[in-house]
């Protein structure tokens, strides 16, 4: 029964650090400018993939007899705090809202890397699972770095 527990807490911490990325694509979307559709269509495709990864997560975590997380993770509060924060002081622009969703994107592959590398038992679709929106999620961190450095090298 520990290791159910155990496995419920893993896809739960990965179900909130999808809530987190919704949050801050929401977040980012309402930080562009009008013109900006480029970003906020992108910013919406991701806070979308974050919804399927959570029903995905949601599915195994029900099939475990577990609670479903909601909220967020703490760092995901930090993250919208620091991404608040940076906006105070630099304005709206692409290039410091691309920088703050790629900082946001990190936390995300941290926390894929930490689910995979964990202790506890992972059957083998479970860990499939992990490792397939893992390797979805970097290709979005991705995306976002070779926005930021576009924008970058124009500026």
């Amino acid at each position: 029964m520990e290791t159910n527990e155990n496995l419920i807490e893993v896809l739960n911490d990965l179900i909130k650090i999808n809530n987190d990325r919704i949050d801050g694509y929401e977040k980012a979307v309402e930080e562009v400018e009008d013109i900006d559709l480029d970003l906020r269509g992108i910013f919406q495709k991701m806070a979308n993939e974050s919804r399927q990864n959570i029903n995905e997560l949601s599915a195994e975590v029900r099939n475990l007899g577990g609670e479903i997380a909601t909220g967020t993770t703490n760092s995901g509060k930090i993250y919208r705090v620091w991404m608040d924060i940076k906006a105070t002081f630099t304005g709206h622009d692409r290039t410091s809202v691309l920088e703050s969703c790629e900082y946001g994107e990190d936390a995300a592959q941290e926390a894929y890397d930490d689910a995979l590398a964990t202790d506890t038992d992972l059957p083998v679709n479970i860990r499939q699972i992990i490792a397939n929106q893992k390797a979805e999620l970097l290709e979005s961190h991705n995306l976002i770095k070779k926005y930021r450095d576009l924008h970058q090298a124009v500026n």
